[in-house]
């Protein structure tokens, strides 16, 4: 993983809500991961309101397009949370507390755990689901399916038949 762990954070960055501070580091997340700059490019072009109300309709009305990672393999079961302890779990196992305002499956999350551990083991192990809202975001036009472009380029692909 040596040399993704700048591309993840920023990542990471990229597919959280777009405020003030993500268009303040518009210009270091272009430079310091080129490979998400044709979504970089587009959000530094594109209209604070714009880009919000674009977000809220891709994420968060949509299912479809879930950036929690064990509504993919769970969907909205019991099972689900047994996930997210284990989400939880591996943040305790290397020092970390999960204390952010969404839950530990949020992609988000996830890639900035990754870019601080070098721990790929969820990324990989949530490969399929991964392509799956690469897919749809593509399918949707959606400059974010770019973002899932850079981050699954980077990971092993998911073994044949493996579907969330």
């Amino acid at each position: 993983m040596p040399g993704f762990q700048v591309l993840y954070q920023a990542a990471a960055l990229c597919l959280t809500y777009p405020d003030d501070d993500f268009r303040a580091r518009l210009p270091l997340l272009r430079e310091a991961a080129p490979q998400l700059r044709a979504f970089t490019d587009h959000a530094a072009v594109t209209p604070q309101g714009e880009l919000q109300a674009h977000y809220v309709e891709v994420f968060d009305f949509r299912n479809r397009h879930s950036l929690y990672l064990s509504w993919w393999t769970d969907g909205d079961t019991r099972r689900r949370g047994m996930s997210l302890v284990r989400f939880k779990e591996l943040y305790r196992a290397h020092g970390l507390e999960f204390t952010g305002e969404e839950l530990p499956d949020f992609l988000p999350a996830v890639l900035e755990f990754v870019s601080r551990t070098g721990d790929t083991g969820m990324l990989t192990e949530h490969r399929a689901a991964l392509d799956q809202l690469r897919s749809r975001l593509t399918a949707f036009g959606t400059p974010y399916a770019r973002v899932l472009d850079a981050v699954c380029a980077t990971l092993p692909p998911a073994p044949t038949g493996d579907r969330p």
